[in-house]
């Protein structure tokens, strides 16, 4: 007996909505155990006990620590370019900018201590640097994309763009310092706020 097309389809979906779970599940435990033990300090068999699934499991979804912290780097891109995507024509640059750099705030975890410690893991381990800048470069090409049909029309339109969203993602890893500075203690967009508006004023003086 031929099976129907909606029994073909949705089987497949489930499967892979069931997987998709499993997925996210993995990386909230295992940020939660490296952001709490240590990069360094963590084994992939402490991982995988934490999300209460086998060694061999684990590597099927992530065949190395780095690939979970890129995996949740990549969720933050996905909503910072969602968001830039989903802005209205009439934003401008800076509207743009803010909108897109504290869209990603909320994702970043549950709550406030977690995504401070998340940001921590991320921004201070050495091992993760080279994840931490490929997160940087795909936001300052979603920003530069965007803001580019957004600039007046020149013939540096592009290249001011790249700037525009370059200097964004500066403001961004600056506030990160800061609140990192300050131990997570006050919320985070109100220092990126605080931030792009003193940027905008310095960049706004006579050369």
């Amino acid at each position: 007996m031929v099976s129907s097309p909606r029994a073909s389809v949705s089987a497949p979906s489930r499967r892979e909505a069931r997987r998709r779970q499993t997925h996210a599940a993995l990386i909230d435990s295992a940020m939660r155990l490296l952001s709490t033990r240590g990069f360094d300090a963590t084994t992939v068999d402490e991982i995988a006990a934490s999300a209460g699934i086998s060694r061999r499991t684990l590597f099927r979804y992530f065949p190395t620590k780095a690939d979970i912290v890129t995996a949740w780097a990549q969720n933050m891109t996905d909503v910072l370019t969602a968001s830039v995507e989903s802005c209205p024509e009439t934003f401008g640059p800076r509207e743009i900018i803010r909108t897109a750099l504290e869209a990603v705030v909320p994702e970043m975890a549950e709550n406030r201590a977690e995504a401070f410690a998340f940001v921590y893991l991320i921004e201070r381990t050495p091992a993760l640097l080279s994840v931490s800048l490929r997160k940087y470069a795909r936001w300052e090409e979603a920003l530069a994309a965007a803001l580019a049909s957004r600039l007046p029309r020149s013939p540096d339109q592009a290249l001011a763009a790249r700037v525009a969203a370059r200097s964004a993602i500066a403001a961004f890893r600056t506030a990160l310092d800061e609140w990192i500075r300050l131990k997570g203690r006050p919320a985070l967009v109100p220092i990126l706020r605080k931030v792009l508006v003193l940027q905008a004023d310095l960049l706004a003086l006579p050369a």
